[in-house]
């Protein structure tokens, strides 16, 4: 294809020139794509755990949901290609993936969340997603370069447990990643895993945003004293043995749980409980890591859907 006929932007399927292209040439194209695509994004962030069910995704929700709020825009990348619980988590499961010359236009949360997740693509939530990691690497090239993120002061990148195919793919084609966040519970088994993923992030030269250390203590709801269920402060040890910072407990809190099945941001329907203030202070402590002192964009509350209004969430 004639250079000046290429659209930098342009997905090749959508093309009706693209039949004339050498597969070299849909490649280039390809990476030319993904560069446009992300020099748009300002801040890149990549939430990781070393083991599965520490609550890495409420993590990530939350703290994409706590960034919006205060008026940045932002995209969550859902890049648990196996397990996508994004969605079922912001009440958009049902929601359908749209294309245009530019590529994907990912499904609208509110006007500043986007959010792009395999679980758009499968169907029938109970498919599963059978893949190798050449099959992963190619849906992550996709949701990176073919999405019409538009521009963005933050992406979050929701991985999945542990250090193999899908990390290595998304910091391969993000390359400059402003900062990992590493996802823990207490325990010294979860510890053990998530030790490793901050040893994962130094490897690949991404630098530890710090260590969060989730379902961090409950709050009795007779007496009102706090039960160490999965033990307190073994992921501020880890961070003080590894030399990261430590970014804040998460209390188990029973409305959490609630909140996720039924698609509603915790941060939103419980903004003055203690887990609901940990997140913002993640989500604060971010924003101080890339530069941000004080936001000075406006909040969009008044544009946001229907079912995140605030009458919705005194329900």
């Amino acid at each position: 294809m004639a250079e000046e006929k290429c659209k930098k932007d342009a997905v090749c399927d959508t093309c009706n020139e693209s039949s004339s292209c050498s597969q070299q040439e849909k490649e280039a194209h390809a990476q030319e794509r993904l560069k446009s695509k992300l020099s748009h994004i300002q801040h890149r962030i990549m939430v990781m755990s070393g083991k599965g069910g520490v609550g890495k995704s409420t993590v990530s929700t939350n703290l994409a949901v706590a960034l919006s709020l205060d008026g940045f825009n932002v995209g969550l990348l859902d890049a648990d290609i196996h397990g996508p619980n994004i969605p079922k988590m912001l009440g958009i499961e049902s929601k359908h993936v749209e294309g245009s010359d530019k590529g994907m236009i990912p499904v609208e949360v509110f006007p500043n969340l986007k959010v792009i997740s395999m679980a758009f693509f499968i169907g029938d939530r109970d498919n599963p997603v059978v893949w190798r990691g050449p099959l992963k690497h190619g849906a992550i090239s996709q949701f990176l370069g073919e999405v019409d993120w538009g521009n963005l002061d933050f992406l979050v990148v929701d991985l999945p447990p542990g250090t193999g195919d899908e990390p290595l793919s998304a910091a391969h084609l993000i390359k400059n990643v402003d900062g990992s966040i590493i996802v823990t519970t207490p325990q010294d088994v979860a510890l053990l895993d998530s030790r490793k993923a901050v040893t994962f992030s130094r490897m690949l030269s991404i630098p530890v945003i710090g260590i969060v250390e989730n379902m961090s203590g409950l709050e009795c709801p007779h007496c009102h004293k706090e039960i160490p269920l999965f033990k307190i402060g073994g992921g501020e040890k880890a961070a003080r043995d590894m030399k990261v910072p430590f970014l804040g407990r998460i209390p188990i809190d029973s409305e959490m749980v609630i909140d996720c099945d039924r698609g509603m941001p915790f941060v939103m329907a419980h903004p003055k409980s203690e887990a609901a203030k940990a997140f913002k202070e993640i989500a604060h402590r971010c924003k101080e890591y890339v530069g941000f002192k004080e936001t000075e964009k406006q909040s969009e509350r008044e544009k946001f859907p229907y079912h995140f209004k605030e009458q919705e969430v005194k329900r």
